[in-house]
């Protein structure tokens, strides 16, 4: 029927808009992880999303690019196992950050949608090694504990 194509159509279209991000993001991965310098916070991180309102934790990692005025866009890629199905998301945070003789200090918001809990809010701080962020949206809240990838240590 009708009502079922545009269904299928939709789900069609969520499938490819994160097969495409996640295929971006791997790209780019590759490409990051291979270069043997990083400067201050950016280049490649790997580590751990953890929720503190119901324990689950998973894989994230994240690129991190500077941009202009003190902002930093981080394009973060999180595991996600549900009913022992898995599923990953790919999405963009621009952190607003003050860079000092210590700690890159940011915070962040990025709108995921209603499927994937609305808004995020993110603070925290980075340094050349370590990278660490609270997030917090309205179904959920927890933490990023991040470092560098073996590959580019």
């Amino acid at each position: 029927t009708f009502v079922e194509m545009n269904y299928f159509k939709s789900l069609l279209c969520v499938a490819l808009f994160f097969v495409v991000g996640c295929s971006t993001f791997e790209r780019d991965w590759n490409q990051v992880t291979q270069q043997t310098t990083t400067a201050g916070i950016t280049g490649a991180w790997e580590g751990i999303w953890k929720s503190d309102s119901n324990g689950h934790t998973d894989r994230l990692r994240c690129l991190v690019t500077k941009g202009t005025n003190d902002i930093w866009q981080a394009h973060f890629k999180a595991d996600y196992s549900r009913w022992y199905l898995p599923f990953t998301f790919t999405y963009k945070v621009d952190l607003h950050g003050v860079e000092s003789a210590g700690p890159v200090i940011f915070k962040g918001s990025a709108d995921l949608g209603w499927y994937a809990g609305g808004l995020y809010q993110y603070e925290g701080m980075a340094s050349p090694t370590n990278f660490n962020s609270t997030y917090r949206c309205p179904v959920d809240y927890g933490i990023f504990k991040m470092d560098r990838p073996k590959s580019s240590r």
